[in-house]
């Protein structure tokens, strides 16, 4: 693929995931990419949806825009994760379609993934039941989107595909604790703890659940091979195919930042789905991607970021 002649719209442009991808594709050369802010294109409208291929006439999109958030935002917002996310793709791939965009890829998520799907999660296991109840309207409208995707493929021979991502993290994430997830939260509480002077801090659930992560500029890496090199029907996994106890990662944390407290676990609070990693094989074979960034070399980053970011320091 050439770049540098290639005209890119990048829905999520400007978020924390997609501003790195519009920043790498800058950097291979990429002169023609449209990032739609909500301001002027709301991605649920369909006369926006228009307006903005009219005006950007892509020939790759990259739909990396999404409704998220952790445990708690998704039960608070069930109906609205469902349907934004939903409505959003439905409609950028049907009018892609329309438009005879040349290339359409959708960030994905772990989150579609059956609530006790054997570890590593491998694929062909996608469809082997039904999501973790917490996040499930979440993940099942974003998998929605891969159904779409291939029948799009078999009707029309349009060309979408769907790499699914694990939790990310990194420099610029969602800090805020009531929509965050759990990366940015335990940064977050041990740095204002510590700030504080506190001797515990309190986190959800026992402990016990199992994440993957991946470092943002991986993972924007990850999109962009899976761009340049693949082009079939399936869904691929992107990850490190690391899993950490959650416990673990707390204390890593805790550590990284020089909180010594105690770290309380809220067991009236939900887990969330019981393990999580993935089988990252196919990536590697088929388009050459595997995780640069250790998870220690990534939460380093991370907390000199955060800490180095005055905006972060509590009044």
């Amino acid at each position: 693929m050439n770049w540098a002649e290639t005209r890119v719209v990048v829905t999520g442009g400007g978020g924390f995931l997609g501003s790195v991808v519009v920043q790498q594709l800058r950097e291979r050369g990429c002169q023609d990419v449209f990032v739609p802010r909500s301001s002027e294109y709301d991605l649920r409208d369909r006369d926006a949806i228009v307006a903005l291929y009219q005006r950007a006439r892509p020939q790759i999109v990259l739909h990396l825009a999404a409704v998220v958030g952790g445990i708690g935002a998704n039960r608070a917002n069930p109906g609205r994760f469902f349907y934004d996310n939903a409505i959003m793709g439905i409609q950028l791939l049907e009018y892609a379609r329309q438009f005879g965009v040349d290339k359409f890829v959708i960030a994905g998520t772990i989150c579609a993934y059956p609530k006790l799907t054997p570890v590593p999660f491998k694929e062909e296991d996608l469809w082997n039941g039904y999501p973790e109840e917490t996040n499930a309207p979440y993940g099942l409208a974003k998998k929605m989107l891969l159904v779409q995707a291939q029948a799009y493929r078999a009707q029309y021979g349009f060309n979408a595909i769907y790499p699914m991502l694990v939790n990310l993290y990194g420099p610029n994430d969602n800090f805020d604790l009531e929509s965050s997830h759990v990366i940015p939260a335990l940064i977050r509480k041990c740095v204002e703890a510590k700030q504080r002077g506190d001797r515990q801090i309190v986190l959800w659930g026992d402990g016990s659940p199992t994440r993957e992560f991946l470092y943002v500029d991986d993972a924007a890496e990850g999109i962009l091979l899976a761009a340049e090199r693949y082009d079939d029907a399936e869904p691929v996994n992107l990850g490190s195919g690391e899993e950490l106890a959650i416990r673990d990662l707390a204390r890593i944390v805790a550590g990284h930042v020089g909180f010594d407290g105690d770290i309380v676990w809220d067991t009236s609070k939900p887990n969330g789905q019981p393990r999580r990693c993935l089988d990252v094989e196919r990536a590697q074979r088929l388009f050459g991607f595997r995780a640069k960034r250790s998870l220690a070399e990534g939460l380093a980053r991370t907390v000199a970021w955060y800490l180095a970011e005055p905006r972060m320091t509590p009044a």
